[in-house]
């Protein structure tokens, strides 16, 4: 994946559907990036992830594609401990 901003503000869509109306985000903006892949990877449930899509640069980046920019060494801010096993 090649260099991304996690500074420019962005928007994040969440799946809509029957499974997910309980709990569908619709769409939320964030100031930046960072924040918003944040969000998504420790806050919404890994289905919702799934069927997740931010918006930023004038780029989409889809579920898997958020969860990558998260785990990149470069991710700005910091992760929540994992919870042990």
């Amino acid at each position: 994946m090649s260099a991304f901003d996690y500074e420019s503000q962005a928007g994040l869509f969440s799946a809509k559907g029957i499974k997910f109306k309980q709990k569908s985000l619709g769409y939320r903006r964030f100031e930046h990036a960072a924040e918003a892949i944040r969000f998504a990877v420790e806050e919404l449930p890994s289905d919702m992830l799934r069927g997740a899509s931010l918006e930023a640069d004038d780029a989409v980046y889809m579920g898997w594609e958020i969860r990558e920019l998260y785990d990149r060494e470069d991710f700005p801010l910091e992760r929540r401990a994992k919870p042990p096993k």
